[in-house]
């Protein structure tokens, strides 16, 4: 199951957001110029939160990599010190 921060990096909800919203400005009547900028905005948004998410990923990834070597390492202390 996909958590909240996965879903909210899916490009493809970004691109259903920013087409409810295009939508929705022509529906009211709102200037093209209107439009395009607000969705120029949700795929800006969109393009940032996805950059955020994956490298907090990349980042978490890294520690638990560094964790997992330091753990080790103090197991093979360990190890030898008891022989």
């Amino acid at each position: 199951m996909k958590t909240a921060l996965q879903k909210l990096s899916s490009r493809k909800l970004w691109a259903a957001a920013a087409g409810i919203v295009t939508g929705l400005a022509m529906v009211f009547g709102l200037d093209e110029g209107v439009i395009a900028t607000v969705a120029g905005a949700v795929v800006s948004v969109a393009s940032v939160v996805t950059y955020i998410v994956t490298e907090g990923r990349v980042d978490a990834q890294s520690v638990k990599t560094v964790v997992q070597a330091v753990q080790n390492a103090e197991d093979a202390l360990r190890e030898t010190d008891g022989k």
